[in-house]
């Protein structure tokens, strides 16, 4: 397969990761970074062996393909150049600032016949690809993610920040329209929200109770899916997941290890619990490498432009929800 050409825009904290998993990746070929901070683009280049582009003009002259992990402010600007350029964009998540901003870019990379895939890392975090081979129909998704403060993301509120990650899951997991919204949160060390919590309701019944938290003193990132007869809980800092299932006397169930029986007599099951396998993967590498099999094969990426977009409209939901809550607080407490 033909190496696809790629450069870096922007060489912070993530930016610099994505240099150094790319050149991991045999089927691309990292030709250099760019970065407004020379200083930056500099320290990062000499570290991967790479060499610096003085503009993004540059950049996009001698690739095929742009890593963008400049600041969410910036992404929308950043990578309609690289589209209109003609190039096929990864974009850091979250896809875009504003809902109006990612569908400018949906639209512009449908005009162009560019990919844009969102980074939405936990995708392929190990946790998550081990449910891929079991029957998957959530009806109750409970999600705690709990950061340690750190100012780096701090130029968004949580909810872009940390909580999309579960945002993202949950709409790739329930098939169904978002039909409602309930949320608050609360400014404690920035000045957008820290600590956020929601509601959202399906169309189809399925429930999400989100939580995130980026002043909590350990981190936590863990996701429960409650189904018919089936509980699974995933780690996503550890990549383990753990299944619990009722199954009916007599029937396989592998290497999983039995509880016992609950129920009497024709209703009894047993309960059943195994540690699904997990692909042991690096989930930055692992998404990176299948953005450039994407662009080689002209596939559709694992997380599109659209599925981006469709995060961000719900974490706007989100957002716009806290805003009404923290006004109602207000107003309630002036009168």
């Amino acid at each position: 397969m033909k190496k696809i050409k790629i450069g870096v825009i922007g060489t912070g904290h993530l930016g610099n990761l994505h240099a150094k998993m790319l050149k991991n990746i045999e089927t691309a070929e990292l030709t250099g970074v760019y970065d407004s901070s020379k200083e930056k683009a500099e320290t990062c280049a000499a570290e991967h062996g790479i060499k610096v582009y003085d503009t993004i003009d540059a950049l996009v002259q001698e690739n095929e393909a742009a890593s963008i992990a400049v600041t969410t402010t910036a992404h929308y600007e950043v990578a309609a150049y690289c589209l209109e350029s003609g190039l096929d964009v990864f974009i850091e998540k979250p896809v875009t600032a504003t809902i109006e901003e990612a569908e400018k870019l949906v639209a512009l990379a449908k005009l162009k016949g560019k990919l844009i895939q969102v980074g939405h890392i936990e995708r392929f975090n190990p946790a998550i690809l081990a449910i891929d081979k079991y029957h998957i129909d959530p009806k109750f998704i409970q999600t705690d993610r709990l950061a340690q403060f750190n100012p780096r993301g701090t130029d968004v509120a949580v909810v872009l920040d940390l909580m999309i990650h579960d945002i993202d899951i949950i709409l790739s997991l329930v098939k169904s329209e978002v039909c409602k919204v309930d949320a608050s949160g609360i400014a404690v060390v920035s000045p957008t929200e820290d600590i956020a919590n929601c509601r959202i309701e399906f169309e189809n019944g399925a429930i999400a109770v989100v939580t995130a938290s980026r002043i909590s003193q350990k981190k936590m990132r863990k996701m429960r899916l409650f189904q018919k007869d089936n509980y699974i809980t995933l780690d996503f800092v550890t990549g383990t997941t753990e299944i619990y299932r009722l199954v009916s006397p007599g029937e396989p169930t592998g290497s999983a290890f039995s509880f016992g029986l609950i129920g009497v007599g024709e209703n009894s099951k047993s309960v059943v619990y195994e540690q699904a396998e997990a692909p042991k993967v690096n989930a930055l590498e692992y998404e990176l490498a299948l953005f450039i099999k994407a662009v080689a094969e002209r596939s559709t990426p694992v997380v599109s432009g659209e599925e981006g977009l469709r995060a961000l409209k719900v974490a706007n939901m989100i957002i716009q929800k806290i805003e009404e809550s923290v006004r109602k607080i207000e107003n309630n407490s002036s009168n």
